[in-house]
């Protein structure tokens, strides 16, 4: 049972780095690729410089809503006592 539960607590890290790693370069590409240039010359959303809108209004949701999609999908509740959750009494 161990080794199991051993290997899906991997997986689980894995992919939670996985997505701070994919949240990271939303984040950077957009407020890096949209917002170096000059502020003269910047688009605008609903009063936003568009980097800013993108990296951190839409992605903060996007990323939060595939969070709970994956961890609905791919996360397993398992106990991690040693004896698997059975107590003698």
């Amino acid at each position: 049972m161990a080794n199991k539960r051993y290997r899906q607590a991997n997986r689980e890290a894995l992919i939670t780095l996985g997505l701070y790693l994919l949240f990271f370069l939303w984040w950077t590409l957009f407020a890096f690729g949209l917002g170096s240039g000059d502020p003269d010359e910047y688009s605008y959303i609903i009063g936003l410089p568009a980097w800013f809108f993108f990296s951190c209004v839409l992605g903060y949701p996007a990323i939060a809503l595939l969070l709970w999609l994956v961890v609905r999908r791919f996360f397993v509740e398992m106990p991690l006592d040693p004896d698997g959750g059975k107590e003698d009494r």
